[in-house]
């Protein structure tokens, strides 16, 4: 079991009783952020792009907690020699990394990056015998399908805000091509502009889909695991 732990926008933790893995930082300026940076404790630190929701306090957590930076790097680039604790991992679109709770592959995001030479990304996270998508930053892409057939993913954390990713029905369609069994949806309501009707988004999701859809508010946790998918 991993217990996920929703800190507001597209920032996360996921915890497998012994290793805790942080998405996308951003907590220092984050209106909904349900935590402050120097009171996080993580392992390991994904990054998913450069825009500043999403890198966030990433270099100042690393090092205090002398947690490991995983990201395209570019992006790996704006942290480094912010401190003499940084340890970054470089990787690129399609590559795998094992990692001592278990395994992170990064995907294609399509998605401006924040930083001239970067892409933006997303990672299939291997972890306490589930299969979690972290979709990062994104809009539709057909290819979400491929994603879907060589990870048969567990849970998928989607962006719905629309604006600056997908929004509730291209959301949705994610959700299909992906095949998924659970979608936790991130990345809304933060201001006014990404604002959404998060229950809508779970009705036209579980009609259209055989998932369930989890709605978790910053500041709450939720236990992940496999009883209550749609059959």
């Amino acid at each position: 079991m991993v217990k996920f732990s929703y800190y507001g926008h597209a920032c996360f933790l996921l915890d497998d009783g012994k290793y805790k893995v942080l998405a996308d930082p951003f907590l220092t300026g984050n209106p909904a952020a349900s935590i402050k940076a120097e009171d996080v404790e993580c392992d390991y630190i994904l990054v998913t792009h450069a825009h500043g929701d999403h890198i966030g306090d990433a270099a100042a957590i690393a090092a205090r907690t002398g947690a490991e930076v995983v990201g395209i790097p570019e992006v790996l680039g704006l942290c480094e020699g912010t401190s003499g604790n940084f340890k970054g991992h470089g990787m690129n679109i399609g590559g795998s990394l094992t990692l001592p709770f278990g395994k992170v592959r990064m995907v294609f995001a399509q998605h401006s990056s924040g930083v001239p030479g970067g892409i933006a990304c997303g990672y299939v996270i291997y972890i306490g015998g589930l299969v979690i998508y972290f979709a990062g930053d994104t809009a539709l892409f057909s290819d979400m399908e491929l994603i879907g057939k060589k990870d048969n993913i567990d849970f998928a954390l989607l962006p719905i805000g629309d604006n600056y990713t997908m929004g509730l029905e291209d959301a949705a369609m994610a959700t299909k091509l992906l095949g998924t069994r659970h979608v936790i949806p991130i990345h809304y309501d933060t201001w006014p502009v990404i604002q959404q009707d998060v229950k809508h988004f779970k009705e036209i999701t579980e009609s259209l889909s055989r998932a369930s859809v989890h709605i978790v508010k910053p500041g709450e946790d939720l236990e992940l695991e496999l009883c209550d998918a749609k059959a």
